[in-house]
């Protein structure tokens, strides 16, 4: 929904890029660009080879994710618990930015467990700059790696967005872009006052249609908003040609259940939508339909 904004991937670990079904886990419409592959693993020759596939698969940049705190990535060795050893990751870019000519990122959490010093962040975050990256999205949260689920690491450890703007202010020569408790977009522009970028995650999810105002707000697009009815109707197409034998339905659907959140009806929407892409039968003529209802008075009063 934006044209200048960049759109994240979900988490693909090395492991199944190497092992598993490339188009399936990389396969994108162009209309979704600029588009970032966000990279979950530790060992750097493996990433650097998954960096090759994926440039050649025509996305605008990688981002390699040491934020994430869940048991599973632990175990792994990826996500957070690499907060703890910044010349690994340092290792990690060098060796991604050796094989690629796009921008290699790095999203990352202020601290772990009791390595939450500011020294211990300036430590990881000049460490890894040092391998070649210059760009890191920090997540104005510290993760506990134990005792606490991923949602709780979300939502628990209290925002600091102070530590995250004393690293900008202390290495300015770096790209920081902000994440978390970013809700609207009004709260991304106070924030472009301190940080070079903002990171939009579960307010975008919860409510996608916060992302219609993006271009005209930030970049200074002079197109007009399109309506909510306007970017449902776009998602149809995009649907058909992207919905491959095998693939639900919902599988699209479930990111567009908050679009008319807030408004008249946004309810029966949410339901109607869940509903009708469940059924095994669904295609995505069937959303038209979901459409026309929102014109029903029974829907809209």
């Amino acid at each position: 929904m934006s044209k200048h904004a960049l759109l994240y991937t979900e988490m693909v670990t090395t492991g199944a890029i190497l092992h598993g079904d490339q188009d399936r886990l990389l396969g994108f419409d162009p209309s979704e660009g600029p588009i970032v592959m966000q990279l979950g693993g530790s060992d750097p020759e493996d990433l650097g080879l998954c960096a090759s596939i994926v440039a050649n698969r025509g996305y605008d940049q990688i981002n390699l994710n040491v934020g994430c705190p869940s048991d599973r990535v632990q175990k792994g060795r990826f996500g957070a618990c690499l907060m703890a050893e910044p010349q690994l990751v340092a290792d990690c870019v060098a060796s991604m930015k050796s094989r690629v000519e796009i921008p290699v990122t790095v999203k990352t959490r202020i601290g772990i467990d009791d390595r939450d010093s500011y020294e211990a962040l300036a430590h990881f975050v000049s460490t890894v700059a040092e391998g070649g990256c210059d760009t890191f999205i920090i997540h104005a949260r510290k993760a506990w790696l134990s005792g606490l689920s991923p949602k709780q690491n979300r939502e628990v450890p209290p925002l600091r967005y102070d530590i995250a703007a004393r690293i900008k202010q202390d290495l300015p020569h770096l790209i920081v872009v902000l994440n978390g408790g970013i809700e609207t977009i009004q709260q991304a522009v106070e924030h472009l006052e301190h940080f070079s970028g903002v990171m939009l995650g579960r307010a975008a999810y919860h409510n996608p249609y916060l992302l219609a105002e993006v271009d005209q707000t930030l970049y200074g697009d002079l197109h007009p908003i399109p309506t909510r009815e306007e970017v449902f109707s776009a998602m149809i197409p995009y649907i058909e040609k992207a919905m491959k034998p095998g693939m639900s339905l919902h599988g699209f659907t479930r990111h567009m259940l908050g679009l008319f959140h807030g408004q008249p009806g946004g309810r029966i929407f949410r339901r109607s939508l869940g509903e009708l892409a469940t059924r095994k039968e669904a295609n995505p003529n069937d959303l038209w339909d979901i459409l026309r209802d929102r014109h029903s008075p029974s829907v809209i009063v």
